[in-house]
């Protein structure tokens, strides 16, 4: 990406685990948002500020370069963190809805 590009995109997204089950348990719901915090960490033009949910669904805040795709971004994270949770848990411990919410948000 060019370092002559302005660019503040905020952006607030969720998604919801599996018709909406409160799967998200008081042990697994730290685990996925701190797995959440390192994919963020280590996915290039990705800043995390904030990440945190309820027992049926995920948010998170992010601001993004313009070279990251967000359908992409979302898929790869639901993808992973599933894929990680059911792997450690050794059963399918969470499972995610169809689709994604993403609203943009000011820096302010």
């Amino acid at each position: 990406m060019s370092n002559h590009v302005f660019h503040e995109i905020y952006l607030h997204i969720n998604w919801h685990a599996k018709s909406n089950h409160p799967l998200l348990t008081a042990k697994l719901e730290p685990l996925v948002h701190d797995f959440v915090r390192q994919r963020c960490r280590q996915t290039k033009g990705v800043y995390l500020h904030g990440v945190n949910g309820t027992a049926t669904h995920v948010h998170l805040a992010v601001n993004l370069e313009p070279s990251v795709c967000i359908s992409d971004l979302i898929g790869e994270l639901k993808g992973a963190c599933s894929y990680e949770m059911n792997r450690q848990a050794r059963y399918k411990a969470i499972e995610w809805q169809r689709g994604f919410g993403v609203v943009s948000f000011g820096k302010r």
